[in-house]
């Protein structure tokens, strides 16, 4: 690997590294079982506790949706990116830690503090994004891009699976900890993982392409947005992958937040789950790389179309779920495309987007991204209100991959399209 990727590409790749312990633990498997034991013994309905879920995602989407594009033209600014980066880095690092610190049975108070903990580590995401442009070459770009979430789904396993057993142990009564205060180390302990291995991407990786500061920095911001807004006509093919991405990743962003939800609901036990959310992990690591070295030789456009459809299946798939076993091919098909088609859209961007204003663009990138999933967890909380049942949330973000998937189609490839005037 040393021979391959320079320190720069090594150090950002490592944040994937680092901060996929907080998607895995926090988004996905530890927390959302944490909160709704804590819903459960406040008396809150297992439908009710999965709807309230959903719309604290939507809010803290939202929150972030509207300054993504501020803060990014801002960022575009000499020596501005990593200042924001590091902001939100030790926003979300301190959040998580607190999660630990919250008394029991606080359930509305969980969701307070995982409000903050979310916006740092989605907002260190929007610039640590835009760093790809620094790090590496659009010929390498996919690669990079695929490498850094295989390493995601690789070092999330390690964290991942000492917080399982440290909550078994406990289950188990075979250290003296209570289950409640294991799944509270847990917290902890992705918060000093990320932290630590952090460290080499503040340290190593600058910001290469940037616009020369100016007297009026924040009016001057406001004034390049407004100009990129209006322009837009110059930028059509790539407004036209952020309308498709808009679409395919609301649904792949709600299944990833919300499949331990939806795995309880089931009936399925908390041991059981965080099983196969390990096993997820550790498969959709190599499809990850897999899917940058696919689309080296087929494209990454190809690629995101395979992505997709396979996400159509899981919806159709999923509709029909009903025992672990059921939940199990579920999460081994998410597996297999889930990191592939996050990475390849990522890549994608950074090759459509103008260098020295990748901050901006990327703030586009998650307005767009976080739009959708404000749509997409609304759809299934009220879903699972009105139905009384989760699955039925899950089969209706179909048509959200279909129309994402009609779009896409119509986007050029990036060597087919005319480089733009550049946005000052």
């Amino acid at each position: 690997m040393k021979n391959l990727y320079t320190k720069e590409e090594r150090s950002w790749m490592l944040y994937d590294w680092a901060s996929s312990a907080y998607s895995i633990i926090i988004t996905t498997a530890v927390f959302p079982i944490f909160y709704k034991a804590a819903a459960t013994d406040a008396g809150v309905a297992s439908a009710d506790s999965t709807a309230y879920l959903g719309y604290t995602i939507a809010i803290f989407t939202f929150i972030l949706a509207l300054i993504g594009p501020i803060l990014g033209t801002i960022a575009d600014y000499q020596g501005m990116k990593k200042r924001f980066f590091a902001f939100f880095f030790v926003l979300g690092v301190g959040a998580t830690a607190a999660l630990a610190f919250i008394p029991a049975g606080e359930w509305f108070l969980l969701l307070a503090c995982y409000t903050v903990a979310a916006l740092g580590s989605t907002g260190a995401n929007v610039f640590y994004d835009a760093f790809i442009t620094d790090v590496t070459t659009e010929e390498k770009m996919n690669r990079v891009s695929a490498r850094g979430f295989g390493l995601g789904y690789i070092g999330s396993t390690i964290p991942f699976l000492i917080s399982i057993a440290i909550i078994v142990l406990a289950q188990q009564q075979l250290i003296p900890l209570s289950p409640s205060n294991a799944s509270r180390l847990a917290f902890l302990i992705t918060a000093l993982w990320w932290a630590v291995f952090a460290i080499p991407m503040l340290r190593h990786v600058r910001q290469i392409h940037f616009i020369r500061r100016e007297p009026k920095l924040i009016a001057e911001s406001f004034r390049r947005l407004s100009k990129t807004v209006r322009g837009i006509r110059q930028y059509q093919a790539l407004f036209l992958f952020l309308l498709a991405y808009f679409f395919y990743i609301d649904g792949v962003g709600t299944i990833i937040s919300m499949s331990t939800a939806y795995g309880t609901d089931l009936g399925i036990g908390a041991i059981s789950l965080l099983i196969i959310l390990f096993v997820t992990q550790v498969v959709a690591a190599p499809f990850a790389i897999l899917y940058g070295r696919l689309a080296e030789r087929f494209g990454a456009k190809r690629m995101l179309y395979v992505g997709i459809i396979v996400y159509i299946f899981v919806c159709i798939y999923a509709y029909f779920m009903e025992t672990v076993t059921d939940f199990w091919v579920l999460a081994m098909l998410v597996a297999t495309s889930q990191g592939g088609i996050q990475a390849l859209s990522r890549s994608y961007f950074g090759m459509l987007v103008p260098k020295q204003n990748s901050n901006e663009f990327f703030g586009f990138y998650n307005i767009f991204g976080k739009f959708a999933s404000i749509m997409g967890p609304l759809l299934v909380g009220v879903t699972a209100q009105v139905t009384g049942d989760s699955s039925k949330g899950v089969f209706s973000l179909i048509i959200l991959f279909v129309i994402g998937l009609v779009i896409l189609s119509c986007v050029p490839e990036p060597e087919k399209i005319a480089e733009p005037e550049t946005v000052l």
